[in-house]
C-alpha cells in the first residue's frame, strides 16, 4: 500500500471518529478497550504492515471520538447560567445589526472569568469592535427556537456558551482591538460605503455579498429568489466559490500575458486579498484554504489526485475545532463542494473541447455541477428546498460573475483614488448586476422553479453519498 493511501486512510479515520462522537454517544469505557487492543496489536504485530496500518487507523479513530467528547463535555459544564454578571468585557468581532437589534461577540474580561458571551442589544448606541464595555446581565443558556435548528450548537461550535438579553452597557475605553484586524474592518466598511453610494439597492446588495460574502444586503424577496434558484452559493463564502474567483483570476492573468506560474501566484493572492478585506473570519480563511489546495491541483493537472491534501486540511480544521463537522453548515457545504470538484470534475473536464473558444462555459457550468451535487442532500437536510431551475440560472448568471466581480472591486478601489473614473465604473458594474439579479427574480417567479421536501431523512443524506460513491468507483473503471 502506498504511502499516500495510508495518509488517507489515517486522516479519514480521525474524521470518522468525530463523525461518530458528533451523532452518537460513545462512553469511555469502550474508547479505554478500543485503544488498549490497538496498542497491544501494535506491539506484538508491528511487523505486519496491514495490522499496523489497521492498529494505527482504530487509534486515529478514537483520538476523534475523544477530542470530540472532550469539547462536548467543555459545553455541558454550564456553570455560569443564570449568574448576574458585572464587570468589563471587550468586543472581539464587529456586531452585527439587524432590524432593531444588534448582537455583540465579547469576551469577558475578569480575573475569574474568561467566557465568550453574546449580548443581544438595541440597535442603538452603535458599538463596534474593540470597545471596553461595563455590563451589567444575567447569563443564559441559548434557547433552541426551532427542531430543525439547534441555535444553541450553532453558538457552541464558535465557543460561546452564553447570552446577555438587554444588557446594561457602558462604553468605557476604544483601546481592545487589534490594531491590524481593526484597520481591516475599517477598509471593509469603506469599501461596503463605496458600493452603497455608487451602486443603487438592491444591486449593491449582491456587489458587496459577491466582494465581501454574505446576502444580508439584499432584500428578504431576493434572498428567497436566490434560495429557489439555488444560486445562493454566489454570495457565500465557500471553498467552491472562492475556487470560482481564483480560476477566473488566474486566467485574467495569463490572459494580461502572465506566464502559469505567475498567473497562479497571482491568483493566490487574490484569494488571501479577499479573504483580508472581508476581515479574516473563520469562515473565510477555510474557504481560502480550501480553494488554495484545488486551485494548486488544477495548476499541475492533479485534481484526481489532490483528495490527500482536502482530507489532511478538513483533518486540521477539525482538529482546531471538532464540532464543526456537525454544527456548523457552511464548513459541510465547504467541504462538500471541494470534494466534489475533485472527485468529479475531472470526468466532466473529459467531456469538454479545450480547443472550442467556449470551453471557459462548459468548465464553469461543470465547476458547478460537480459541487452542486455534493452539496445538495445537505441542502435537502437543512433547508428543504429543491431548485428546479438551478443548472439554467447557473449556465446564465455564472459566466459574467469574474467580470462583475473585477469591475465592482475597481469601482470601489478607485472611489479612493479618483472619483470620475468610479463613477464611469459603476455604470459599467451596474449592467451585469441589473442582469443578475433580473435573471434570478424571472427564474424564481416560476411555480415550477423549487419544490419544498419536508423532513428530508437522513438515512436519504447517507444512500446519496453511497450511490455517488459507487457512480465515482464505476467512471474511474471506465
Amino acid at each position: 500500500m502506498s504511502k499516500s493511501k495510508i495518509f488517507l486512510i489515517l486522516s479519514l479515520s480521525f474524521i470518522v471518529g468525530i463523525f461518530a462522537r458528533s451523532f452518537f454517544e460513545i462512553d469511555l469505557f469502550s474508547i479505554y478497550v478500543l485503544s488498549i487492543l490497538s496498542v497491544i496489536s501494535l506491539s506484538l504485530f508491528y511487523q505486519n504492515k496491514i495490522i499496523l496500518i489497521s492498529g494505527s487507523a482504530v487509534l486515529f479513530f478514537v483520538f476523534g471520538i475523544w477530542l470530540t467528547g472532550n469539547k462536548l463535555a467543555e459545553l455541558n459544564s454550564s456553570d455560569l447560567d443564570g449568574k448576574n454578571y458585572s464587570g468589563q468585557a471587550v468586543i472581539i468581532k464587529e456586531p452585527a445589526s439587524k432590524d432593531s437589534a444588534q448582537q455583540i461577540v465579547a469576551k469577558i474580561k475578569d480575573e475569574n472569568e474568561a467566557e465568550k458571551i453574546l449580548l443581544r442589544a438595541g440597535r442603538y448606541p452603535e458599538y463596534s469592535y474593540g470597545d471596553r464595555l461595563e455590563i451589567g446581565c444575567k447569563f443564559q443558556i441559548p434557547e433552541n427556537f426551532s427542531e430543525d435548528f439547534d441555535y444553541r450548537m450553532y453558538l457552541a461550535k464558535d465557543g460561546i456558551r452564553y447570552v446577555c438579553n438587554n444588557p446594561k452597557i457602558k462604553i468605557v475605553g476604544k483601546d481592545g482591538a487589534s490594531a491590524a484586524y481593526a484597520a481591516l474592518l475599517k477598509v471593509r466598511k469603506k469599501f461596503e460605503n463605496n458600493i452603497n453610494q455608487l451602486i443603487p439597492f438592491p444591486q449593491s446588495g449582491l456587489l458587496s455579498g459577491l466582494l465581501l460574502g454574505g446576502s444580508a444586503g439584499l432584500p428578504k424577496e431576493v434572498q428567497d429568489n436566490f434560495s429557489r434558484t439555488g444560486m445562493t452559493h454566489i454570495v457565500a463564502v465557500s471553498g467552491y466559490n472562492v475556487t470560482i474567483i481564483a480560476n477566473y483570476l488566474m486566467l485574467f492573468g495569463i490572459f494580461l500575458g502572465l506566464w502559469r506560474k505567475r498567473a497562479f501566484w497571482a491568483a493566490i493572492f487574490g484569494i488571501f486579498l479577499f479573504v483580508a478585506i472581508i476581515g479574516f473570519p473563520a469562515s473565510a480563511v477555510r474557504a481560502g484554504v480550501m480553494g488554495s489546495l484545488l486551485l494548486w491541483a488544477m495548476k499541475n493537472g492533479r485534481l484526481a489526485n489532490s483528495q490527500n491534501a482536502i482530507f489532511f486540511s478538513g483533518a486540521i480544521m477539525l482538529l482546531i475545532n471538532p464540532l464543526l463537522l456537525r454544527w456548523d453548515i457552511g464548513f459541510q457545504l465547504s467541504f462538500l463542494a471541494t470534494l466534489g470538484i475533485v472527485y468529479l470534475f475531472p470526468h466532466f473536464e473529459n467531456m469538454l473541447n479545450k480547443k472550442s473558444g467556449i470551453y471557459w462555459i462548459g468548465e464553469i457550468l461543470f465547476l458547478s455541477l460537480s459541487a452542486q451535487i455534493f452539496v445538495y442532500p445537505i441542502i435537502l437536510y437543512n433547508f428543504h428546498n429543491l431548485s428546479l431551475v438551478s443548472l439554467l440560472a447557473n449556465v446564465l448568471v455564472l459566466p459574467i460573475i469574474p467580470i462583475t466581480m473585477a469591475l465592482g472591486f475597481f469601482m470601489a478601489l478607485f472611489k479612493f483614488i479618483f472619483p470620475p473614473l468610479a463613477s464611469v465604473l459603476a455604470w459599467l458594474t451596474f449592467l451585469p448586476l441589473k442582469y443578475e439579479v433580473e435573471i434570478i427574480n424571472i427564474l424564481a417567479s416560476f411555480q415550477f422553479s423549487a419544490v419544498e421536501i419536508k423532513n428530508f431523512p437522513w438515512w436519504g443524506v447517507l444512500l446519496w453519498y453511497f450511490l455517488l460513491a459507487v457512480g465515482i468507483r464505476s467512471l474511474r473503471k471506465v
